[in-house]
C-alpha cells in the first residue's frame, strides 16, 4: 500500500493509464481483425482501405509506445503480404 502522498497519486494515475492503454490496445486489435475479416471476404479494394485505415491506428499507437515500433511494422508486414496475396 501507498504510504506517501506521491506514492497515492501515482497508483492513481497508474490505474486510470492501464486503463488507457488497456483501451489502445483493444482498439488495434480490433483494427487488425478487420484487416483480416475484409481479407476473407475477398474484396481487394474494402482491405486495402481498412489496410491503410490500419496502418494509422499501428503507428499512433506505436509511437505513444503502447507497443514496439517493431512489432507494429511487423504488423503492417504481416497485413501487407495477406492483401498482396488477394488475387
Amino acid at each position: 500500500m501507498a504510504n506517501t502522498a506521491q506514492a497515492k497519486k501515482r497508483a492513481k494515475q497508474n490505474v486510470k493509464q492501464r486503463q488507457h492503454n488497456t483501451s489502445l490496445r483493444s482498439e488495434l486489435r480490433t483494427a487488425i481483425k478487420h484487416v483480416i475479416k475484409t481479407v476473407a471476404a475477398g474484396d481487394k479494394t474494402v482491405a486495402q482501405t481498412a489496410f491503410h485505415a490500419s496502418s494509422a491506428t499501428l503507428d499512433s499507437i506505436a509511437d505513444k509506445k503502447i507497443i514496439h515500433k517493431n512489432k507494429a511494422a511487423r504488423h503492417k508486414s504481416r497485413l501487407s503480404i495477406l492483401i498482396k496475396a488477394m488475387v
